[in-house]
């Protein structure tokens, strides 16, 4: 049944009109919600819930043993595997070289294998660097300190001229077509680094990572690959010249990863350097998130909350009280809205409670069960991200109360509203695991199970690292806002589609 012109200058002259009329709508909402104990049960339920599930979730996991990776500039673990052939050079300077070739094994290459020159703090596995490279599939690239990449010629590939020099904590790259005309990549920023360090040559070949997946089964795999590379008219320069140091070669932090034969090697033969190597200089990116881990229980908590928002609105229709209601306010738009806004609200803090409180008692347990430096980085509750995902998940546990709220004013009978409403967010963490790749990530990035994103707190993946990322565990591609977007878009949906419905059907 439309509002008709006599319905709202009814509503106008009953004082529902204006600001304080619609508070006071939104404040009988909320006693409505309020006066039911069982709702404010199911509220506190899914709060208990939640930690729960959260709490022992993590007291059964395990994060793992062993030494772990090197320690980057920030704290954080990297991959350093290459092979070097490096001299010392004291104070200001910079290495140029002419990359003659580069090819993988049997002529084939990684995409991102890397040949190129280097100026690196130690031979130490994680300390500082600069480097300048070549890649098969990427072109000229500057890169320092594992998580900084710029591009310079992308669709370059082998020969090219390389060159790197230092100016204090500065370190800039250039690259030549010739040899005589240089382009700047960029410039480069390596604090507190010594007056003595390492130049030379560099080859690595990165992992060749492999994911088959069919329906019903899958696998993941990764081996190592190797690179050769040969380069002509290297130059060592330095600000202060003195006798030239003699050339040293070595592979710097081997893994048991790498078999032995193909850690790298290196020849000079006639002014040419022959260099082979595997591994990578890179990030290594945690495939676990301890605070994602910490809310384990946020997807049963949904659960009951959606329930409870159904209820706030299908119960009314069950009970015929829903007329009173629009009696009361014959604008039902303003119903619906003020119902979103108490429902939204009251779980919002509901799940600020339960998302807190989860990683507040579950991090600590997930630390004491291996989820520690130096394998894993532990997060501060003060860290941006940290805090992003606690008030994020409040906010979608708020969102699907209130799709729930317009399932129950569209569908109007709870069990129906309460399906429509979970199917699309169990479905897909379930049958995720058997799906093609690209389907699986589809599937999770295109239902509202796809605003769980908000809760990832580390950087999984770097557009120059290879690495596998399989939504079933939580790793969105699209990082954690644009999930949380698909979400506020079914919710936005629902609520516009409730609300034209309500105002063309019967009460």
């Amino acid at each position: 049944m439309a509002t008709t012109t006599a319905d709202r200058h009814a509503d106008r002259q009953a004082g529902w009109d204006g600001r304080d009329s619609f508070g006071r709508l939104v404040l009988a909402e909320w006693t409505k919600l309020r006066s039911v104990p069982r709702w404010a049960m199911a509220m506190l339920a899914a709060v208990v819930l939640t930690v729960l599930v959260s709490v022992l979730a993590a007291s059964g996991s395990f994060g793992g043993g062993g030494p772990g990776p090197p320690i980057g500039p920030d704290g954080s673990g990297v991959t350093d595997e290459f092979y070097f052939v490096h001299q010392p050079l004291t104070g200001d300077g910079g290495l140029t070289a002419k990359v003659l070739s580069q090819t993988g094994v049997e002529g084939r290459s990684h995409e991102w294998a890397k040949a190129g020159v280097i100026i690196k703090e130690s031979t130490t596995p994680g300390s500082q660097y600069a480097a300048m490279m070549i890649t098969p599939g990427h072109g000229v690239r500057l890169q320092s300190n594992f998580t900084t990449d710029q591009a310079g010629s992308e669709a370059t590939t082998a020969p090219r001229w390389l060159r790197l020099t230092r100016s204090g904590t500065s370190v800039t790259g250039y690259e030549s077509a010739d040899g005589a005309t240089w382009t700047q990549a960029g410039t480069v920023q390596l604090p507190s680094l010594p007056r003595r360090v390492e130049v030379g040559l560099f080859v690595a070949s990165p992992f060749a990572i492999k994911v088959e997946r069919q329906f019903g089964s899958g696998s993941v795999g990764a081996s190592p690959t190797s690179s050769t590379a040969r380069f002509s008219d290297v130059v060592v320069t330095a600000a202060q010249p003195g006798q030239p140091a003699p050339w040293s070669d070595q592979a710097i932090g081997g893994s048991d990863r790498v078999p032995e034969s193909l850690l790298g090697s290196a020849t000079q033969t006639g002014g040419v350097f022959t260099v082979t190597g595997s591994g990578d200089i890179a990030p290594n990116p945690q495939d676990i998130d301890g605070v994602r881990q910490s809310l384990t229980g946020v997807p049963l908590g949904v659960m009951v909350i959606v329930a409870v928002a159904v209820l706030f609105t299908t119960s009314e229709y069950r009970q015929g009280m829903i007329r009173t209601t629009f009696a009361a306010s014959p604008r039902r738009g303003r119903v619906l809205a003020a119902k979103a806004i108490v429902v939204g609200a009251t779980t919002f803090v509901v799940g600020l409670v339960a998302s807190f409180a989860s990683v507040l008692l579950a991090l600590p347990i997930l630390r004491a069960n291996g989820l520690a430096p130096p394998l894993f980085q532990v997060p501060s509750l003060s860290d941006g991200p940290v805090l992003r995902a606690i008030a994020g998940t409040a906010a979608v546990l708020a969102l699907f109360a209130v799709l729930g709220l317009a399932a129950g004013a569209i569908l109007r009978r709870s069990p129906g509203a309460i399906i429509v409403v979970v199917v699309p967010l169990l479905i897909p963490q379930l049958i995720a695991g058997v799906l093609p790749l690209a389907a699986a990530r589809w599937l999770m990035l295109a239902t509202p199970a796809a605003g769980f994103s908000i809760q990832q707190t580390v950087q999984q993946r770097y557009d120059f690292v290879s690495s596998i990322c399989l939504p079933e565990d939580g790793c969105f591609t699209t990082g954690p806002w644009v999930g949380f977007g698909v979400l506020c878009a079914y919710t936005a949906v629902a609520l516009a589609a409730g609300f034209w419905l309500l105002r063309r059907r019967d009460a």
